[in-house]
């Protein structure tokens, strides 16, 4: 398939998944639990990365 019909195919794609979003409560719950999860993640390997950054900061002032 050409890029042109990948590209097509994927703004098809969008506006069925926006549509369902739209329109399907399940779909928009769906939707909020893979934001919430995204986030706890997001939020604990930013606390794993600082918390190791201090350890190597005291390491490093010994």
């Amino acid at each position: 398939m050409s890029k042109f019909g990948w590209f097509i195919a994927g703004i098809g794609l969008g506006v069925l998944t926006l549509q369902q979003l739209r329109d399907n409560p399940q779909a928009q719950k769906l939707a909020e639990d893979g934001k919430q999860t995204a986030r706890e993640f997001g939020q604990s390997v930013f606390d794993g990365f600082r918390e190791r950054e201090q350890e190597i900061r005291k390491q490093a002032k010994k």
